[in-house]
């Protein structure tokens, strides 16, 4: 098989299990209310302070009204947490809450192990190597994501 054949495979492989894999381990534990996108939007959101809901929808390419409907379910599950702005009352911020931080927190242990297990047995030239090679496909997906 040549390399076109093989990276073709691999990768439509490797997306489809990614899907899955990361959808089986939300579904464990405390967190099996949660879906895929769910978890998304909490890694948006992120540990740090506050954001407006504006920033959080452009860090997922969503509007802010699709966004909105997420936020409303992940408050009602007791994840996020809405506060207006101090300096603007009319922008509203959002932010987790402990039990969001906690889900935050076992989902980056997953990407950490992810990753561990992508890099592992590689020197640094060959993570370099991987890690432009993955910095091309990820442009390659923005530039495609962008057109009309």
């Amino acid at each position: 098989m040549d390399i076109t054949s093989t990276l073709n495979e691999v990768l439509v492989k490797l997306f489809r299990d990614i899907i899955t894999i990361e959808e089986q381990a939300i579904k464990t534990g405390e967190y099996k209310e949660l879906s895929v996108n769910d978890m998304h939007v909490i890694e948006a959101i992120d540990i740090k302070e506050p954001k407006n809901m504006t920033s959080v929808a452009r860090a997922l390419s969503v509007t802010t009204g699709t966004l909105t409907i997420s936020v409303n379910g992940l408050v009602k599950k007791g994840f996020v947490e809405r506060t207006r702005s101090e300096k603007d009352r009319r922008v509203v911020l959002v932010s987790l809450t402990k039990k969001g931080r906690k889900a935050f927190a076992q989902h980056q242990r997953f990407h950490q192990q992810m990753i561990g297990a992508v890099v592992e047995g590689l020197n640094g030239q060959e993570q370099e190597i991987l890690e432009k090679a993955l910095g091309n496909l990820n442009q390659f997906f923005r530039n495609i994501s962008r057109k009309p």
